[in-house]
């Protein structure tokens, strides 16, 4: 959520005409995360943020609107869509498709607790459930194909050692039988600065605009290897079987899914190491950007394939 556009008070004053939200008060640019540009805006009606969307076309972003207004109906912590004043969501600011959305109190942790990483799990089962009523598809755009086009582009940057083990890895996977697995609407992006704690209760799941339809385990597979994991890349035992058990709670497992665990554990590491890795070697002009470190996902994914057995021994009773 760097800013890439920058816009000024007065155009958010002129923006803000159309919405019964009161006056702008505060605009502040909100420096964390790569994909969009984002602001905080406080306004006499409330607290909201403002996201201009760098990438995406107006008919894709019905796919997160609506997601978002679903999840929110359902009761999820997220942020609701503010609708302006002729009945729609999307609007568009400096020529940038714009949404305005509720800004949740609370806030990131950097050292979830195995009760909160119990509240993540419960939260994602959730996700999952209530994404059944989204009648709006939308595919994974970061899913294998996307894999291959990136490993082809860092091949002028990486070592050969690096190389081998991406190219090695997206051979595995794309030789992977994945198609009785259980599959709808995930996040796809659920890390920790992308839900909002105040104590030890969730009070927010932001950020829905990586969401897709794919894989269901996959997205559980990106929270652990997030969430429940220690400075080494090897999982916390007791925040993974937390996590894992307060979502089957929510979202019961289906059969074949605790043995496909290592892979898409494996499969989650590699899409954000080539993520970061794409994001170092070729940036986007910011005015404030994040760049995150691959290696910390290199490690990660060099840990799945050596142990396993590790997903299985996280597994809860």
């Amino acid at each position: 959520m760097s800013v890439y556009t920058r816009v000024e008070a007065a155009e958010v004053v002129a923006f803000l005409r159309d919405y019964a939200v009161g006056e702008l008060l505060e605009l502040h640019g909100i420096a964390d995360g790569i994909e969009n540009t984002n602001y905080f805006v406080t306004t006499s009606g409330g607290r909201f943020v403002l996201t201009l969307f760098e990438r995406q076309a107006d008919s894709e972003l019905e796919y997160f609107l609506e997601l978002m207004v679903v999840l929110a109906d359902h009761g999820l912590a997220c942020p609701r869509p503010i609708m302006a004043d002729d009945g729609t969501y999307l609007r568009h600011l400096a020529q940038r498709p714009t949404v305005l959305v509720e800004r949740l109190a609370g806030r990131a942790i950097e050292h979830p607790s195995v009760a909160q990483c119990a509240a993540v799990g419960g939260a994602l089962g959730r996700i999952h459930r209530i994404g059944r009523h989204v009648h709006r598809r939308r595919a994974n755009e970061r899913g294998p194909a996307w894999w291959r086009f990136t490993a082809d582009a860092l091949r002028a940057v990486l070592d050969a050692e690096a190389m081998a083990l991406i190219d090695t890895e997206i051979a595995f996977q794309t030789a992977l039988d994945t198609e009785r697995l259980p599959r709808g609407v995930i996040h796809a992006d659920l890390f920790r600065d992308n839900v909002l704690f105040e104590g030890e209760q969730l009070s927010g799941v932001i950020d829905f605009y990586a969401a897709c339809n794919d894989i269901l385990l996959y997205d559980v597979a990106i929270c652990l290897n997030d969430w429940c994991i220690g400075a080494d890349g090897d999982f916390d035992d007791a925040r993974a079987r937390a996590f894992l058990a307060a979502y089957a709670e929510s979202r019961p497992w289906a059969s074949g899914e605790t043995d496909a665990l290592p892979a898409m554990l494996r499969a989650a590491a590699l899409r954000f190491w080539l993520s970061r890795l794409y994001d170092l070697h070729f940036p986007r002009a910011g005015e404030i950007t994040h760049i995150k470190d691959p290696a910390h996902f290199e490690r990660i994914l060099r840990r799945r394939i050596a142990e396993p057995q590790r997903a299985q021994a996280i597994l809860p009773a």
